[in-house]
């Protein structure tokens, strides 16, 4: 071996222990609980790429251990699961204890959607993007008040005009997919069906009104059927 070559390879060899001692306190942390410990204070799930990124491994090595921790919780028998839902992972009660976390999170109180809202947010579900006219078209109501409930909500959001009419047009979103369990639209249940096209319903005189501020009271002599 030349004194060229040796020189080379001791040179490496100390770039080798110099980055092994640069490595940061987080990538020296233990993959699994590092992962748990991030999910417990996420306020939404969060995407493989993200949890990579800060905690400083390779994607691959994130999404094998997310699945192991999962499968992990299930043999266990946990009253938690991980799941992954709306394209990232969050910590979710299983199904069997919901009654348990209902009781101590709403003690007494009534947090839950009203039938009108519910029927309103599947027919902006299966139509959209869909107009506030064409939803109360299809419900036979006003949906005003409960659309301004769904947007303060975060279960829908606007999406932009429809060009013919200038109307404000509406979706659903991350969080809708959060609260139903669903990693994409495309696992709604088959419903549309039962439900008329928008083309075959017609607007109402309300088709070119700009969008409501939802903070903004009831404009006076107007009844909304479902508030």
């Amino acid at each position: 071996m030349s004194v060229e070559q040796g020189y080379a390879e001791g040179q490496a060899a100390q770039g080798h222990e110099a980055d092994a001692a640069e490595l940061s306190d987080v990538a020296a942390l233990d993959l699994k609980p590092a992962l748990e410990a991030v999910l417990m204070v996420v306020d939404e799930p969060a995407t493989v790429e993200h949890l990579a990124k800060v905690l400083e491994r390779r994607p691959r090595e994130v999404a094998d251990a997310l699945r192991a921790l999962a499968d992990e919780y299930t043999v266990q028998g946990r009253g938690f699961e991980l799941r992954l839902v709306a394209g990232g992972w969050r910590f979710y009660t299983r199904p069997e204890y919901a009654a348990a976390v209902e009781g101590f999170v709403l003690d007494g109180q009534q947090a839950r959607l009203t039938q009108a809202a519910l029927e309103t947010l599947a027919v902006v579900a299966y139509r959209q993007p869909v107009s506030r006219s064409r939803v109360s078209a299809v419900r036979g109501v006003n949906c005003d008040g409960v659309m301004r409930t769904l947007l303060q909500r975060g279960l829908v959001e606007e999406a932009g005009a429809e060009p013919e009419t200038g109307a404000i047009l509406y979706r659903t979103t991350n969080y809708f997919l959060e609260r139903m369990g669903l990693r994409g639209l495309d696992e709604l249940p088959e419903l549309a069906p039962f439900l008329p096209e928008a083309d075959a319903i017609e607007g109402d005189t309300q088709e070119g009104v700009p969008s409501f501020d939802p903070d903004a009271p009831d404009a006076p002599g107007i009844e909304h059927a479902d508030d």
